[in-house]
């Protein structure tokens, strides 16, 4: 009997951690594009890359916090996956160098765009979760040609009980 409560224990905590596998983790590079669309539904948004290839994705914006991207080679095979809406992808960012273009190839449509006239900047927003634990926007600033001149970091007022009713 003891053995039976260990193997249904076992068998538990295994279904509770596949529960946890993220989509980006579904699937294997070298899989082909139906592969992947049979997995994760039709692509939301779709990006050329400069290879010949494209970029698939699969954002949960507006008031998601993860965008699934799978990079697709020119023959349709993946090359690679992953959740871009975190810091190590936006920290890759190049102020000066980057444009809207490549935000937005990145990263896809933001939940909110803004213009400040004051500092003519024009600001696109990101929800993520940092470390796991905390819900922030990351916005990027873009001059009137449309070059990447600023990022920042907040807590996103949505999602933080000490931040509503500030703004």
């Amino acid at each position: 009997m003891h053995q039976r409560s260990v193997l249904l224990r076992a068998c538990s905590v295994a279904l509770t951690l596949s529960a946890c596998v993220q989509p980006h983790q579904q699937i294997q590079p070298g899989a082909d594009e139906a592969a992947v669309i049979s997995r994760l539904g039709e692509p939301k948004e779709t990006y050329d890359l400069p290879n010949g290839g494209k970029r698939l994705m699969w954002p949960t914006q507006p008031m998601g916090t993860t965008t699934t991207v799978a990079d697709l080679d020119s023959s349709g095979k993946v090359l690679s996956m992953r959740q871009v809406l975190q810091e190590n992808e936006f920290y890759r960012a190049e102020v000066g160098k980057w444009t809207r273009n490549d935000v937005l190839v990145n990263f896809g449509k933001p939940f909110e765009t803004s213009y400040f006239s004051r500092m003519k900047r024009e600001v696109w927003s990101y929800r993520y979760v940092e470390n796991n634990i905390n819900h922030m926007i990351f916005h990027f600033y873009f001059d009137d040609q449309g070059v990447l001149r600023l990022t920042q970091k907040t807590p996103d007022p949505d999602r933080d009980p000490s931040m509503r009713g500030r703004f």
